[in-house]
Protein backbone atom coordinates (compact mmCIF):
# COMPACT_ATOMS: atom_id res chain seq x y z
CA UNK A 1 0.00 0.00 0.00
CA UNK A 2 1.35 3.33 -1.07
CA UNK A 3 0.33 5.03 2.15
CA UNK A 4 2.71 2.97 4.22
CA UNK A 5 5.56 3.57 1.82
CA UNK A 6 5.17 7.32 1.81
CA UNK A 7 6.88 9.68 4.20
CA UNK A 8 5.03 12.29 6.18
CA UNK A 9 5.93 15.63 4.67
CA UNK A 10 5.49 19.02 6.30
CA UNK A 11 4.88 21.99 4.06
CA UNK A 12 6.43 24.14 6.78
CA UNK A 13 6.69 24.30 10.53
CA UNK A 14 3.46 26.29 10.64
CA UNK A 15 1.63 22.98 10.10
CA UNK A 16 2.49 22.07 13.71
CA UNK A 17 -0.07 24.61 14.90
CA UNK A 18 -2.76 22.15 13.74
CA UNK A 19 -2.06 20.29 16.98
CA UNK A 20 -3.27 23.29 18.98
CA UNK A 21 -6.94 22.53 18.51
CA UNK A 22 -9.50 20.69 20.63
CA UNK A 23 -9.91 17.93 18.01
CA UNK A 24 -6.30 16.67 17.86
CA UNK A 25 -5.84 17.23 21.61
CA UNK A 26 -8.81 14.99 22.44
CA UNK A 27 -8.02 12.42 19.74
CA UNK A 28 -4.35 12.08 20.71
CA UNK A 29 -5.26 12.05 24.40
CA UNK A 30 -7.66 9.16 23.91
CA UNK A 31 -5.10 7.25 21.83
CA UNK A 32 -2.38 7.81 24.43
CA UNK A 33 -4.55 6.83 27.40
CA UNK A 34 -6.05 3.72 25.77
CA UNK A 35 -2.69 2.51 24.42
CA UNK A 36 -0.83 3.12 27.67
CA UNK A 37 -3.46 1.49 29.89
CA UNK A 38 -3.79 -1.49 27.54
CA UNK A 39 -0.02 -2.06 27.59
CA UNK A 40 0.20 -1.72 31.37
CA UNK A 41 -2.79 -4.00 31.98
CA UNK A 42 -1.49 -6.50 29.46
CA UNK A 43 1.93 -6.75 31.10
CA UNK A 44 1.09 -6.43 34.78
CA UNK A 45 -2.28 -8.15 35.10
CA UNK A 46 -3.43 -10.12 32.10
CA UNK A 47 -0.62 -11.59 30.03
CA UNK A 48 2.97 -11.50 31.40
CA UNK A 49 5.58 -10.22 28.98
CA UNK A 50 7.96 -13.15 29.49
CA UNK A 51 5.47 -15.60 27.92
CA UNK A 52 5.24 -16.16 24.17
CA UNK A 53 1.60 -15.16 24.02
CA UNK A 54 2.28 -12.09 26.15
CA UNK A 55 5.10 -10.98 23.86
CA UNK A 56 2.98 -11.42 20.74
CA UNK A 57 0.09 -9.58 22.38
CA UNK A 58 2.38 -6.71 23.42
CA UNK A 59 3.89 -6.41 19.94
CA UNK A 60 0.37 -6.28 18.47
CA UNK A 61 -0.55 -3.45 20.84
CA UNK A 62 2.52 -1.48 19.80
CA UNK A 63 1.75 -2.21 16.15
CA UNK A 64 -1.82 -0.88 16.51
CA UNK A 65 -0.55 2.30 18.15
CA UNK A 66 2.16 2.91 15.55
CA UNK A 67 -0.17 2.36 12.59
CA UNK A 68 -2.95 4.47 14.09
CA UNK A 69 -0.61 7.37 14.83
CA UNK A 70 1.12 7.10 11.46
CA UNK A 71 -2.12 7.36 9.51
CA UNK A 72 -3.48 10.03 11.84
CA UNK A 73 -0.47 12.31 11.42
CA UNK A 74 -0.32 11.50 7.72
CA UNK A 75 -3.93 12.62 7.32
CA UNK A 76 -3.29 15.73 9.41
CA UNK A 77 0.04 17.01 8.07
CA UNK A 78 0.13 15.74 4.49
CA UNK A 79 -3.31 17.22 4.09
CA UNK A 80 -5.79 16.86 1.24
CA UNK A 81 -3.88 18.81 -1.39
CA UNK A 82 -4.93 22.28 -2.48
CA UNK A 83 -5.61 23.69 -5.91
CA UNK A 84 -2.57 25.85 -6.81
CA UNK A 85 -3.18 29.54 -6.34
CA UNK A 86 -3.73 31.29 -9.67
CA UNK A 87 -4.46 28.00 -11.46
CA UNK A 88 -6.02 28.85 -14.84
CA UNK A 89 -6.49 26.05 -17.41
CA UNK A 90 -9.27 25.86 -19.98
CA UNK A 91 -11.90 27.86 -18.10
CA UNK A 92 -14.94 27.15 -20.21
CA UNK A 93 -16.49 24.63 -17.82
CA UNK A 94 -14.86 25.68 -14.53
CA UNK A 95 -16.10 27.68 -11.58
CA UNK A 96 -14.13 30.65 -10.36
CA UNK A 97 -13.21 31.08 -6.67
CA UNK A 98 -13.09 34.71 -5.66
CA UNK A 99 -11.32 33.94 -2.37
CA UNK A 100 -8.46 31.96 -3.95
CA UNK A 101 -8.47 34.13 -7.07
CA UNK A 102 -8.27 30.96 -9.15
CA UNK A 103 -10.45 28.48 -10.95
CA UNK A 104 -11.76 25.39 -9.17
CA UNK A 105 -10.46 22.09 -10.50
CA UNK A 106 -12.97 19.30 -11.14
CA UNK A 107 -14.13 17.67 -7.86
CA UNK A 108 -12.58 20.48 -5.81
CA UNK A 109 -14.45 22.68 -3.36
CA UNK A 110 -13.55 25.71 -1.30
CA UNK A 111 -13.15 25.09 2.44
CA UNK A 112 -13.98 28.04 4.64
CA UNK A 113 -11.92 26.59 7.51
CA UNK A 114 -8.78 26.06 5.45
CA UNK A 115 -9.53 29.12 3.31
CA UNK A 116 -8.35 27.20 0.21
CA UNK A 117 -9.83 25.20 -2.63
CA UNK A 118 -9.33 21.55 -1.73
CA UNK A 119 -8.78 18.89 -4.38
CA UNK A 120 -11.43 16.12 -4.28
CA UNK A 121 -12.72 17.54 -1.02
CA UNK A 122 -14.73 15.14 1.14
CA UNK A 123 -15.21 17.18 4.32
CA UNK A 124 -13.35 19.23 6.90
CA UNK A 125 -12.65 17.03 9.91
CA UNK A 126 -12.15 18.73 13.29
CA UNK A 127 -10.46 15.62 14.71
CA UNK A 128 -7.47 16.08 12.41
CA UNK A 129 -8.00 19.84 12.16
CA UNK A 130 -7.71 19.54 8.38
CA UNK A 131 -9.68 18.59 5.31
CA UNK A 132 -10.04 15.07 4.01
CA UNK A 133 -9.40 15.04 0.30
CA UNK A 134 -7.26 13.85 -2.60
CA UNK A 135 -3.92 13.20 -0.87
CA UNK A 136 -5.01 12.02 2.58
CA UNK A 137 -8.25 10.17 1.80
CA UNK A 138 -6.58 6.76 2.18
CA UNK A 139 -4.73 7.70 5.38
CA UNK A 140 -7.88 9.11 6.96
CA UNK A 141 -9.90 6.01 6.06
CA UNK A 142 -7.18 3.67 7.37
CA UNK A 143 -7.15 5.65 10.61
CA UNK A 144 -10.92 5.18 10.93
CA UNK A 145 -10.46 1.45 10.31
CA UNK A 146 -7.47 0.85 12.58
CA UNK A 147 -8.66 2.93 15.52
CA UNK A 148 -11.74 0.74 16.24
CA UNK A 149 -9.71 -2.44 15.76
CA UNK A 150 -7.12 -1.19 18.23
CA UNK A 151 -9.91 -0.21 20.63
CA UNK A 152 -11.43 -3.69 20.37
CA UNK A 153 -8.07 -5.25 21.25
CA UNK A 154 -7.62 -2.83 24.17
CA UNK A 155 -11.21 -3.44 25.35
CA UNK A 156 -10.59 -7.20 25.29
CA UNK A 157 -7.56 -6.71 27.53
CA UNK A 158 -9.50 -4.44 29.90
CA UNK A 159 -12.36 -6.95 30.14
CA UNK A 160 -10.01 -9.90 30.73
CA UNK A 161 -8.10 -7.88 33.33
CA UNK A 162 -11.28 -7.02 35.21
CA UNK A 163 -12.52 -10.60 34.87
CA UNK A 164 -9.33 -12.12 36.24
CA UNK A 165 -9.25 -9.61 39.11
CA UNK A 166 -12.93 -10.19 39.92
CA UNK A 167 -12.51 -13.96 39.69
CA UNK A 168 -9.52 -13.83 42.02
CA UNK A 169 -11.39 -11.51 44.42
CA UNK A 170 -14.47 -13.73 44.64
CA UNK A 171 -12.31 -16.82 44.96
CA UNK A 172 -10.54 -15.55 48.08
CA UNK A 173 -13.76 -14.11 49.56
CA UNK A 174 -15.46 -17.51 49.31
CA UNK A 175 -12.51 -18.91 51.25
CA UNK A 176 -12.73 -16.07 53.78
CA UNK A 177 -9.27 -14.76 52.92
CA UNK A 178 -7.66 -11.56 51.79
CA UNK A 179 -4.96 -11.25 49.13
CA UNK A 180 -2.31 -10.90 51.84
CA UNK A 181 -3.63 -13.92 53.74
CA UNK A 182 -3.55 -16.01 50.56
CA UNK A 183 0.07 -15.00 50.15
CA UNK A 184 0.81 -15.93 53.79
CA UNK A 185 -0.78 -19.34 53.26
CA UNK A 186 1.35 -19.96 50.17
CA UNK A 187 4.49 -18.99 52.08
CA UNK A 188 3.46 -21.30 54.91
CA UNK A 189 3.34 -24.25 52.52
CA UNK A 190 6.70 -23.21 51.09
CA UNK A 191 8.25 -22.94 54.56
CA UNK A 192 7.00 -26.37 55.62
CA UNK A 193 8.23 -27.97 52.40
CA UNK A 194 11.60 -26.19 52.54
CA UNK A 195 12.33 -27.30 56.10
CA UNK A 196 10.67 -30.71 55.59
CA UNK A 197 8.62 -30.20 58.73
CA UNK A 198 6.02 -32.63 60.00
CA UNK A 199 3.23 -30.07 60.32
CA UNK A 200 0.25 -28.78 58.36
CA UNK A 201 -0.87 -25.16 58.26
CA UNK A 202 -4.65 -24.79 58.47
CA UNK A 203 -6.09 -21.40 57.61
CA UNK A 204 -8.10 -20.54 60.73
CA UNK A 205 -10.81 -18.27 59.31
CA UNK A 206 -12.23 -20.51 56.59
CA UNK A 207 -15.52 -21.64 58.11
CA UNK A 208 -15.80 -24.57 55.71
CA UNK A 209 -18.89 -23.12 54.03
CA UNK A 210 -18.72 -20.74 51.09
CA UNK A 211 -22.04 -19.21 52.09
CA UNK A 212 -20.86 -18.47 55.66
CA UNK A 213 -17.63 -17.02 54.30
CA UNK A 214 -19.60 -14.92 51.81
CA UNK A 215 -21.86 -13.52 54.55
CA UNK A 216 -18.90 -12.22 56.53
CA UNK A 217 -18.26 -9.72 53.72
CA UNK A 218 -21.67 -9.14 52.13
CA UNK A 219 -24.67 -8.42 54.34
CA UNK A 220 -28.13 -6.95 53.70
CA UNK A 221 -27.27 -3.92 55.87
CA UNK A 222 -23.97 -3.32 54.08
CA UNK A 223 -22.12 -3.56 57.41
CA UNK A 224 -19.77 -6.57 57.63
CA UNK A 225 -20.19 -9.07 60.45
CA UNK A 226 -18.20 -8.81 63.65
CA UNK A 227 -16.16 -5.96 65.10
CA UNK A 228 -13.02 -6.43 62.98
CA UNK A 229 -10.93 -7.35 66.04
CA UNK A 230 -12.00 -10.89 66.85
CA UNK A 231 -13.10 -13.46 64.31
CA UNK A 232 -14.80 -16.86 64.44
CA UNK A 233 -12.29 -19.60 63.71
CA UNK A 234 -12.60 -23.20 62.62
CA UNK A 235 -12.24 -26.09 65.01
CA UNK A 236 -8.67 -26.82 66.07
CA UNK A 237 -7.49 -23.23 65.53
CA UNK A 238 -7.48 -20.12 67.69
CA UNK A 239 -7.36 -16.37 67.19
CA UNK A 240 -3.58 -16.29 66.85
CA UNK A 241 -2.95 -19.22 64.52
CA UNK A 242 -2.28 -16.89 61.58
CA UNK A 243 -0.10 -14.43 63.51
CA UNK A 244 2.02 -17.28 64.87
CA UNK A 245 2.65 -18.39 61.30
CA UNK A 246 3.58 -14.82 60.35
CA UNK A 247 6.18 -14.67 63.12
CA UNK A 248 7.67 -17.95 61.89
CA UNK A 249 7.84 -16.59 58.33
CA UNK A 250 9.56 -13.38 59.42
CA UNK A 251 12.20 -15.34 61.28
CA UNK A 252 12.61 -17.62 58.27
CA UNK A 253 12.94 -14.62 55.93
CA UNK A 254 15.91 -13.31 57.89
CA UNK A 255 17.61 -16.68 57.59
CA UNK A 256 16.87 -17.23 53.88
CA UNK A 257 17.66 -13.74 52.63
CA UNK A 258 20.42 -13.49 49.99
CA UNK A 259 23.23 -10.96 49.87
CA UNK A 260 23.80 -9.10 46.59
CA UNK A 261 26.45 -6.65 45.46
CA UNK A 262 25.45 -3.61 43.41
CA UNK A 263 27.16 -3.58 39.99
CA UNK A 264 25.16 -0.73 38.37
CA UNK A 265 23.94 2.58 39.75
CA UNK A 266 20.18 2.98 40.08
CA UNK A 267 18.47 6.32 40.60
CA UNK A 268 15.40 4.92 42.35
CA UNK A 269 13.07 5.70 39.42
CA UNK A 270 9.76 3.83 39.42
CA UNK A 271 10.07 2.77 35.77
CA UNK A 272 13.70 3.20 34.67
CA UNK A 273 14.14 3.46 30.91
CA UNK A 274 17.87 2.72 30.99
CA UNK A 275 17.48 -0.72 32.57
CA UNK A 276 15.78 -2.44 29.65
CA UNK A 277 12.27 -2.52 28.26
CA UNK A 278 11.27 -5.58 30.31
CA UNK A 279 12.39 -3.94 33.54
CA UNK A 280 10.50 -0.79 32.53
CA UNK A 281 7.20 -2.53 31.81
CA UNK A 282 7.35 -5.05 34.70
CA UNK A 283 7.88 -2.49 37.45
CA UNK A 284 6.10 -3.74 40.61
CA UNK A 285 2.57 -2.36 40.78
CA UNK A 286 2.78 -1.28 44.41
CA UNK A 287 3.24 1.82 46.52
CA UNK A 288 6.27 0.27 48.19
CA UNK A 289 9.35 2.47 47.69
CA UNK A 290 12.29 2.05 45.34
CA UNK A 291 15.75 2.51 46.76
CA UNK A 292 18.72 4.25 45.16
CA UNK A 293 21.77 2.09 44.57
CA UNK A 294 25.41 2.96 44.04
CA UNK A 295 27.98 0.61 42.65
CA UNK A 296 29.80 -1.28 45.39
CA UNK A 297 26.96 -1.27 47.94
CA UNK A 298 25.44 -4.46 49.37
CA UNK A 299 21.79 -5.49 49.50
CA UNK A 300 20.07 -8.20 51.49
CA UNK A 301 17.24 -9.40 49.22
CA UNK A 302 14.22 -11.03 50.84
CA UNK A 303 11.86 -11.50 47.88
CA UNK A 304 11.66 -10.74 44.21
CA UNK A 305 10.07 -10.90 40.79
CA UNK A 306 11.54 -11.91 37.47
CA UNK A 307 13.19 -8.54 36.84
CA UNK A 308 12.96 -6.88 40.27
CA UNK A 309 14.12 -7.63 43.79
CA UNK A 310 13.01 -6.35 47.17
CA UNK A 311 15.44 -6.03 50.01
CA UNK A 312 17.32 -4.00 52.59
CA UNK A 313 20.39 -1.93 51.94
CA UNK A 314 23.25 -2.93 54.22
CA UNK A 315 24.56 0.36 55.57
CA UNK A 316 26.71 -0.71 58.51
CA UNK A 317 26.82 -3.18 61.36
CA UNK A 318 23.87 -1.49 63.02
CA UNK A 319 21.69 -2.87 60.24
CA UNK A 320 22.02 -6.36 61.71
CA UNK A 321 20.51 -5.11 64.97
CA UNK A 322 17.71 -3.36 63.09
CA UNK A 323 18.84 0.13 64.03
CA UNK A 324 19.45 1.49 60.56
CA UNK A 325 17.29 0.30 57.66
CA UNK A 326 16.57 1.33 54.07
CA UNK A 327 14.48 -1.06 52.05
CA UNK A 328 12.55 -1.17 48.78
CA UNK A 329 12.48 -2.48 45.21
CA UNK A 330 15.36 -2.32 42.74
CA UNK A 331 16.11 -3.84 39.28
CA UNK A 332 17.60 -7.31 39.35
CA UNK A 333 20.10 -6.44 36.60
CA UNK A 334 21.73 -3.84 38.87
CA UNK A 335 23.03 -6.48 41.30
CA UNK A 336 24.80 -9.79 41.35
CA UNK A 337 24.82 -12.46 44.01
CA UNK A 338 27.89 -12.32 46.21
CA UNK A 339 30.05 -15.34 45.31
CA UNK A 340 31.31 -15.54 48.88
CA UNK A 341 27.78 -16.45 50.03
CA UNK A 342 27.51 -19.50 47.80
CA UNK A 343 29.35 -21.76 50.25
CA UNK A 344 28.02 -20.22 53.44
CA UNK A 345 24.44 -20.58 52.23
CA UNK A 346 24.75 -24.38 52.10
CA UNK A 347 25.56 -24.89 55.77
CA UNK A 348 22.53 -23.09 57.17
CA UNK A 349 20.36 -24.92 54.65
CA UNK A 350 21.49 -28.26 56.07
CA UNK A 351 20.91 -27.05 59.61
CA UNK A 352 17.44 -25.80 58.74
CA UNK A 353 16.38 -29.13 57.27
CA UNK A 354 17.55 -31.00 60.34
CA UNK A 355 15.61 -28.83 62.78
Amino acid sequence: MGTFCSVIKFENLQELKRLCHWGPIIALGVIAICSTMAMIDSVLWYWPLHTTGGSVNFIMLINWTVMILYNYFNAMFVGPGFVPLGWKPDTMYLQYCKVCQAYKAPRSHHCRKCNRCVMKMDHHCPWINNCCGYQNHASFTLFLLLAPLGCIHAAFIFVMTMYTQLYHRMKIILRNKTSIESWIEEKAKDRIQYYQLDEVFVFPYDMGSRWRNFKQVFTWSGVPEGDGLEWPVREGCHQYSLTIEQLKQKADKRVRSVRYKVIEDYSGACCPLNKGIKTFFTSPCTEEPRIQLQKGEFILATRGLRYWLYGDKIIDDSFIEGVSRIRGWFPRKCVEKCPCDAETDQAPEGEKKNR
